[in-house]
């Protein structure tokens, strides 16, 4: 092997080349590791037309960039991407190099729809039904939050009922505040004139027939519901086949002790309409006040 020139040459030749490369890339690894192409810089932009609302530079460099690693030339894209999606009110955003030291980062934010679960605990939903955290201070200057809650898993069902319900309750003049899935998968939801209706559970398409059969029937009878009874009714109960309960604000009752009272009273020639006047003058000493407990009235 030694005395064939040919073959010396080509490794001699093999090894200048290996050699070169190397100085090569370490030249490379040493130009990107220079301060200039550190990446100090990002444009914001939003993917949709309009501004962005919650996201700005602030909240950037103090929630992504000194998460960056790497520089200009070695950057991991997908990892700053997801680095820039863990930034508050971001939703998804899209990144790309921008020469020398800077990068183009396009986001999504978050719109939100209500609070998840404990008002306090800072969890919002956005309109696709997915939960995110951020300041619901900064989210009420957008719009009025919903109140939604639901077993783990169930945003996206609680989000398309919220639509439903919207539909159902139209012929009302009214829209749900707020709409609650328990743990046993019945809803709930308040009104915005302050109702509470109780609609029952709802685990198959049989129930959900039923159930949006029930909520037309509520519908068509509440002209004569209000009629009878006026518009301040404060709890619906849906969950009958065949009926529904109401309870009315404005309607009192009172208790066999103060009924007895006020029939004494009236034998006595005193008059049940004065011990009512005097119940609602002074209802913290007069015996006779009225229960402050709501009627309940089955149709």
């Amino acid at each position: 092997m030694w005395h064939n020139t040919r073959l010396l040459n080509l490794i001699a030749s093999t090894l200048y080349a290996v050699v070169a490369v190397m100085a090569f890339a370490a030249g490379l690894l040493w130009l990107a590791q220079r301060p200039v192409f550190a990446i100090t810089h990002v444009e914001l932009s939003s993917m949709e037309s309009g501004s962005l609302r919650h996201v700005n530079a602030p909240s950037v460099r103090a929630n992504a960039l000194g998460k960056l690693s790497g520089s200009f030339f070695t950057l991991d894209l997908n990892e700053a991407r997801q680095i820039f999606e863990s930034v508050p009110w971001v939703r998804r955003a899209s990144v790309r190099r921008e020469w020398p030291n800077g990068l183009a980062v396009e986001v999504e934010e978050h719109e939100a729809l209500g609070t998840w679960g404990n008002a306090d605990s800072g969890r919002l939903i956005n309109t696709y039904g997915e939960v995110f955290v951020a300041n619901p201070a900064e989210a009420e200057e957008d719009a009025q939050l919903l109140a939604l809650d639901g077993p783990p898993d169930s945003e996206s069902d609680v989000v398309d009922k919220l639509e439903v319900m919207r539909e159902w309750f139209k012929p009302l003049k009214v829209e749900p505040l707020a709409v609650t899935l328990s743990s046993r998968y019945a809803w709930r939801a308040k009104l915005s004139n302050g109702m509470v209706v109780e609609l029952g559970r709802e685990q198959n398409e049989e129930e959900r027939d039923a159930m949006g059969q029930r909520v037309k029937r509520f519908v068509v009878a509440w002209p004569q519901v209000t009629e009878q009874w006026g518009k301040q009714i404060e709890y619906a109960d849906l969950r009958y086949p065949n009926g529904f309960a109401i309870r009315a604000a404005n309607v009192r009752f009172l208790t066999d002790a103060q009924a007895a009272a006020a029939a004494k009273a009236k034998a006595a020639g005193t008059g049940s309409s004065s011990a009512n006047t005097n119940a609602s003058t002074n209802p913290n000493n007069n015996p006779t006040r009225l229960k402050s407990k709501n009627a309940e009235k089955n149709r």
